[in-house]
């Protein structure tokens, strides 16, 4: 469940030849996908019909996708691999319901109320899918977390590792067992451990670097451990290296806790707008259909 590095930092390669192909591809199909919308809006405008009925069933068709994605995640049937490929599914069609939002709304504002709602109910929900995208972006590309962690063993994991700090600190060397002059190695790593070590095990730490994807806490720490592994010898070199898996875990940890509380906190705003918004997308249909019948 939870992932070493032997100290290293790790980060997933998100710049990879690969990766970047694949970007690319995602983003020139949904270009392509709304110039031919555009196409086909002018298309169907040169045939004297209007053009909002087509763009409007591409919403509709898109919006029962996304519907159907939520539905196939509630009913967790859903094998961890298929509900990764859904995730894929469900931000690309929503990347693709964006074009096909701006020709329904021919590049204008609403006039009428219940447009308004409409049109501030999409918006809030294409923020906040940019948001949860980007959620789920920031944990690829941090690459230190196991995407399915227990978030509510956080917590006792977080305690656990500060207990093994303080274990690993209070291990006195070996030389001392034999009567020898105790050296000043674990004096400057008991240092080491209060002045920089011990806040840092205490609770959750950096919030707001984590917020932005930002090592530079952890950065600051493996730095001294590593600057003060230079001055002792093999034996503290090996408790030093411990405790800076640790800390480097410990960040994997904290970063966990601001993902998931994000996590958590961004579906009691999409979920709830979105399907706010399918109602009204549906007495939006009727509204017109019965207009255009003539009742």
């Amino acid at each position: 469940m939870w992932h070493t590095t032997d100290g290293a930092i790790a980060r997933r390669d998100l710049g990879s030849p690969r990766h970047l192909v694949s970007w690319i591809a995602r983003v020139l199909l949904i270009a392509a996908f709304f110039f031919a919308l555009l196409w086909l809006v002018s298309i169907y405008s040169g045939a004297l019909r209007n053009p909002r009925y087509l763009d409007g069933w591409v919403l509709a068709v898109g919006m029962s996708l996304q519907l159907g994605f939520h539905i196939a995640i509630k009913t967790n049937r859903l094998s961890p691999k298929s509900v990764a490929r859904w995730r894929k599914f469900h931000i690309f069609i929503g990347w693709l319901l964006i074009t096909a939002f701006i020709t329904h709304s021919d590049f204008s504002l609403p006039d009428t109320g219940f447009e308004l709602a409409l049109w501030a109910g999409f918006v809030l929900v294409t923020f906040s899918g940019v948001f949860g995208t980007y959620l789920t972006w920031s944990l690829q590309a941090k690459g230190r977390i196991d995407e399915h962690v227990n978030f509510d063993c956080l917590h006792t994991r977080i305690s656990e590792m500060a207990r093994d700090v303080r274990k690993i600190v209070a291990t006195p060397d070996a030389i001392a067992s034999v009567g020898l002059p105790i050296p000043p190695y674990d004096v400057w790593i008991a240092d080491l451990y209060t002045n920089h070590l011990e806040k840092f095990f205490d609770r959750p730490r950096n919030v707001r670097a984590h917020l932005v994807g930002s090592q530079r806490p952890l950065k600051r720490i493996t730095n001294e451990i590593d600057n003060l592994s230079y001055y002792v010898d093999a034996q503290c070199k090996e408790k030093l290296a411990a405790i800076r898996n640790l800390a480097v875990e410990k960040d994997r940890l904290d970063f966990a806790r601001v993902h998931y509380a994000l996590s958590k906190g961004w579906l009691f705003v999409h979920v709830p707008i979105t399907y706010a918004l399918i109602v009204l997308s549906v007495l939006h249909v009727l509204v017109v259909y019965s207009f255009s019948s003539g009742a």
